[in-house]
């Protein structure tokens, strides 16, 4: 089991990301665990290209402080959706054996659902911890709106989405 910290960039959280304040105090509940429990935490952040403002040397690029990968911690980027993408963060997980994947991170709507079904597809067990994703208001939908319909409806066929609190318990 490892857990996927996905796009925990400075250029995402920020305040109008919906449950700003709750989603930054899940995902360092969710880190720590992780590190008590021995579970490798593995980063991956978005490069969306030069002249984009979130691309390597940009401000918006690196990680959000709070949220950061402590040294020794696997970071790995993504120029698409879903991490994996990333032919190196395929390789590294597959060469560990691991069977189950965590996902947690930024957007709920773009990256973590890309990712999550790309888990799927490899034939990874997900593990998708409640309130460890968010996104932005959209054209369509707001924040909430879009949280819960992709956590209560999308993918309960792609991932097991439960309690921070079991997200470790689950059987690989």
């Amino acid at each position: 089991m490892v857990l996927l910290a996905i796009d925990l960039q400075r250029g995402l959280l920020v305040e109008d990301l919906y449950n700003y304040e709750g989603f930054v105090a899940n995902m360092k509940k969710l880190l720590a665990e992780a590190r008590e429990r021995g579970v490798e935490v593995i980063y991956v952040r978005h490069d969306a290209g030069a002249g984009s403002g979130m691309s390597e040397g940009d401000w918006d690029f690196e990680f959000y402080d709070e949220l950061a990968p402590l040294p020794g911690e696997k970071v790995f980027v993504k120029k698409v959706n879903s991490c994996f993408s990333n032919k190196e963060l395929c390789k590294y997980i597959e060469d560990k054996g691991e069977e189950t994947v965590i996902i947690a991170g930024l957007q709920t709507n773009y990256c973590i659902d890309a990712s999550i079904k790309s888990a799927f597809d490899r034939d990874y067990g997900v593990i998708v911890p409640e309130g460890c994703n968010s996104t932005f208001d959209n054209d369509y939908m707001d924040g909430e709106t879009t949280v819960r319909y992709y956590n209560e409806d999308i993918w309960d066929s792609f991932a097991d989405v439960v309690p921070i609190e079991e997200a470790f318990e689950v059987e690989e």
